[in-house]
């Protein structure tokens, strides 16, 4: 076992026992096991094909290219509104992962044959960027600031973009955006 994985589950005070039977499980499939972005992360032949995520109410098995994955026992979860390929199944007893356990199996084997099949998602496209009318008078009047927006990820934009939007009151929107300026100077997302 990698030491960084030992550490990371020797660590968890939630979802131990559960974390570490689905651990086996993907294990079981052929899968190899890093620890990426702080969890336990699967790739089949170096790309990444799962993520095991403990959440406050339930853990998961996140796939990144879910969104191409056949669904036949209805058990993938979009995870957000704006997310586009990655889908979760999730766990909130370990009986549900002993009664998934086939299906589990059966939908990594089906995400490890995609993946040397080279399909690519295709997520629907992004919508035009909209940023406030606050953010666009901020981006007016500073350049360094609109030249560092600009060089950020297409994602860490939309971020920003719709995190300020969000904002029910001007005073709101232009209060997220002056705390943001220094992050979007050193090229920083939101969440960053």
């Amino acid at each position: 076992m990698d030491p960084k994985i030992a550490a990371y589950l020797a660590k968890l005070t939630r979802w131990h026992e559960e974390v570490q039977r689905l651990r086996q499980i993907i294990l079981h499939c052929g899968l190899n096991e890093s620890l990426k972005w702080g969890k336990p992360c699967f790739d089949w032949q170096g790309k990444n094909i799962a993520i095991l995520q403990p959440f406050k109410d339930y853990c998961a098995v996140l796939f990144f290219n879910g969104y191409l994955l056949d669904d036949p026992d209805y058990i993938l979860v979009k995870t957000g509104e704006n997310t586009q390929v990655g889908r979760q199944i999730r766990f909130k007893t370990q009986g549900d992962i002993d009664r998934l356990a086939p299906s589990l199996e059966a939908y990594i084997r089906a995400a490890c044959l995609i993946d040397e099949a080279a399909v690519k998602a295709r997520p629907k496209p992004q919508a035009e960027l909209v940023l406030p009318i606050e953010f666009q008078t901020v981006l007016a009047g500073n350049e360094a600031l609109k030249k560092a927006f600009d060089a950020l990820t297409p994602g860490r934009q939309r971020g920003y973009a719709f995190y300020f939007s969000k904002g029910k009151q001007a005073a709101t929107r232009e209060a997220r955006i002056r705390k943001s300026v220094d992050d979007i100077l050193a090229g920083k997302g939101l969440n960053d």
